[in-house]
């Protein structure tokens, strides 16, 4: 038993301790902690035996409190435990007086007590209008108080947590503690999520599924991989890999790529699509040579967005001299568009003077940003006539201050016809890319489709530079030249066999409709290149001979209309008809090629939502919660973005609109252009409606 000096100083230290520090902590002895937490192995000073457990069982074992998990002290007398009950409570009144006074509601009195007037209404009383509006006001300064987005109340599961509380009576609940939400819960609703992604994953053998994948670091500076399963239904996340001390080479990505593919089931993977880095390629190859039936594919917005660099930020060296000579002057317009916005941002003054001539902001757009240039000038065009007539007012001439020179050219570009002439034909003629750049930029099927973009697009930017330039379409341009040569090598680097197969399983490229469109198009099994690299593929996907022999009739009948495709209700839906559906309906009769085409049609052809997905990683694992593991940033990762993949399926405008806005932006109302451009591309038709409105 310790002496009557120990208890007695043990008594006065827990007597004059912060309330911060439980009191009965001095009448035992800590040995080791036991994890996290307040768990420890400690030993009763009074009875000698050893213990385990946190500051609940050492006050349950000094106090003789039974159902505590621990035995009771048997050696403290009345007295000891009377001394240590006072302790504990004047410890816990410490506590009560020390706690943060409660702030009334505007709903309630002063001094937090409720002082309402009497509800005298009694569809008031039967509707309990004045319990809602407390509600209303806690809720609202949960928002306030915790720094919460207002984006938080469009999220559907918001709201069903109140209204499941408010449905069913749960006398005495609370909500989850801290840790309970991040531990037990989290698995918990991961474990759902990956049960409710089965159906999704189970379509993958019919429809084929991409691997996407793409690299960050996280705001602690971790290299990140992350890796995610495209196919019709939306952009999966898998996984993400901490590569810390990690030398990324290609054996290293094409090991990580081995897992996903492993993981997915390799009969079921397409392609992994990759941005265009070399080391990315090698990697894709490296994979290509153990998986017969997989391709790699770079990335169609990286290539596009490469081309645009390459034409509107040509370089000054010697191997690239006739692309400069053509196009510095685009570099020089983009500077000029430059220099206006960062005279107007960096001056108080005559950034308050732009606010008052149009709403829209002027912002900067990050160079990592596709087509960054292009987002640019597309604003300054937009508010043309707001920067003009700032230029010309008397706000603008009364206002005068050092850097008077640069102030003098800044007004001289903005009233020059002539610098916004370029400017419109910089727009015009690198429209059609922006356009592919845009469609291709979603998570929507679109491998078919490439191919015959691709070309369109040449001659939509040929058909802008011969108008400018007022030429024939006969004639020569040596811009269009550059521009052309610059486009066809990103395109000889991008194109792969996969994209000619999935062209040639498009139905709609054998109508005479979309032949007769250009009289120099023609069908893919007449196209001499599609059918070289058609041909290569047919080989890879079909070692066996006798497969590669069936899948090349199929083929012929299929492109020649013959046996069952010769219906004439089959060849009239070629057109018209979506074509997996056109597949579903008209190839039965050829199984190889029914297959081939249900995976070919679902693809998507860029890295974009790798890309989109750091934007939930950078919301959920911010500098303000910089102190997440790894493993649980992608565990609330995996929860946040499959949930949303599965929220898809609504047609609730308010959890679309959650959707697509929701971690960036709680309003679209005062967004503008650039601001949006952030987010996903996938609803250009919301963007034209916000861009209406303003």
């Amino acid at each position: 038993m310790a002496t009557s000096s120990q208890q007695k100083q043990g008594e006065e230290e827990a007597s004059s301790s912060t309330p911060s520090e439980p009191p009965l902590w001095q009448f035992v002895t800590k040995i080791k902690k036991m994890g996290a937490g307040g768990t420890w192995e400690f030993k009763c000073n009074i009875c000698n035996e050893p213990k385990k457990g946190s500051y609940s069982r050492v006050r349950a074992h000094l106090l003789g409190i039974k159902g505590a998990g621990v035995s009771t002290c048997k050696k403290a007398t009345m007295v000891e435990k009377t001394k240590m009950k006072k302790l504990e409570d004047d410890y816990e009144e410490k506590k009560e007086e020390l706690k943060a006074k409660e702030v009334g509601l505007p709903c309630e009195g002063d001094g937090g007590l409720k002082k309402r007037k009497a509800v005298s209404n009694p569809i008031e009383r039967a509707f309990g209008v004045e319990v809602r509006d407390q509600l209303d006001q806690e809720i609202a300064r949960m928002f306030y108080t915790g720094g919460l987005p207002f984006n938080l109340a469009r999220n559907p599961h918001y709201h069903r947590a109140f209204q499941f509380a408010a449905n069913h009576k749960i006398d005495g609940y609370v909500p989850p503690n801290y840790n309970k939400l991040r531990t037990t819960l989290l698995q918990k609703e991961k474990e759902n999520v990956h049960k409710k992604l089965e159906p999704i994953r189970r379509s993958w053998k019919e429809k084929g599924v991409s691997i996407v994948t793409d690299g960050w670091s996280d705001p602690n500076r971790t290299p990140l991989i992350n890796f995610m399963a495209a196919s019709g239904n939306g952009p999966m996340f898998i996984k993400s890999v901490n590569c810390s001390g990690e030398y990324k080479d290609k054996f290293f990505i094409a090991k990580l790529m081995k897992e996903v593919i492993n993981e997915v089931g390799h009969e079921n993977v397409v392609q992994v699509i990759t941005d265009n880095a070399s080391v990315c390629k090698a990697a894709g190859e490296l994979i290509m040579s153990e998986f017969h039936d997989i391709y790699w594919t770079p990335c169609v917005v990286h290539t596009l967005n490469l081309a645009l660099k390459n034409i509107c930020e040509a370089k000054n060296v010697e191997t690239n001299q006739r692309t400069y000579d053509e196009c510095h002057w685009i570099t020089e317009v983009h500077n000029d568009a430059i220099t206006i916005k960062n005279f107007i941002m960096n001056h108080g003054m005559r950034l308050s003077i732009f606010s008052n001539f149009t709403p829209l902001k002027l912002l900067s757009v990050a160079n990592t940003r596709f087509a960054s240039i292009i987002v640019m000038l597309k604003r300054l065009k937009l508010i043309k006539r707001p920067l003009q007539s700032m230029v010309i007012s008397d706000e603008w001439a009364s206002y005068k201050e050092d850097d008077t020179v640069k102030a003098d050219y800044v007004k001289e570009r903005i009233l020059e016809d002539a610098w916004w002439d370029k400017v419109s034909y910089i727009l015009r003629f690198s429209g059609p890319i922006y356009d592919m750049l845009r469609a291709c930029d979603t998570d929507k099927p679109c491998l078919h489709l490439v191919y015959e973009m691709w070309d369109t697009m040449i001659e939509k930017v040929r058909a802008e530079i011969f108008k400018h330039e007022r030429r024939p379409l006969t004639a020569r341009s040596s811009f269009y030249d550059v521009v052309k040569n610059v486009l066809m090598a990103r395109w000889g680097k991008n194109n792969t066999p996969l994209h000619c197969l999935a062209h040639s399983l498009n139905p709609r490229y054998y109508t005479d409709a979309w032949l007769s469109i250009d009289p120099a198009r023609v069908a893919p099994h007449m196209d001499g290149e599609v059918s070289l690299e058609r041909q290569k593929c047919f080989k890879r996907l079909f070692p066996n001979e006798d497969e590669h022999k069936r899948v090349l009739a199929e083929y012929a009948l299929f492109s020649m209309k013959g046996g069952h495709f010769e219906d004439l209700t089959c060849i009239s839906l070629m057109d018209t008809m979506e074509p997996r559906s056109w597949w579903a309906n008209f190839g039965a009769q050829t199984p190889l090629l029914q297959t081939l085409a249900f995976k070919l049609l679902s693809q998507p052809t860029s890295s974009s939502c790798a890309e989109r997905n750091w934007s939930t990683y950078a919301f959920i694992h911010s500098l303000r919660r910089n102190k997440l593991t790894t493993s649980r940033a992608q565990d609330l990762v995996f929860v946040h973005n499959n949930l949303r993949l599965l929220s898809r399926a609504t047609n609730d405008d308010d959890v679309k609109m959650w959707d697509i806005g929701g971690d960036a932006h709680d309003s679209l109302q005062d967004v503008g252009y650039l601001e949006f451009a952030d987010l996903s591309l996938d609803e250009p038709e919301l963007e034209n409606i916000m861009i209406d409105t303003i």
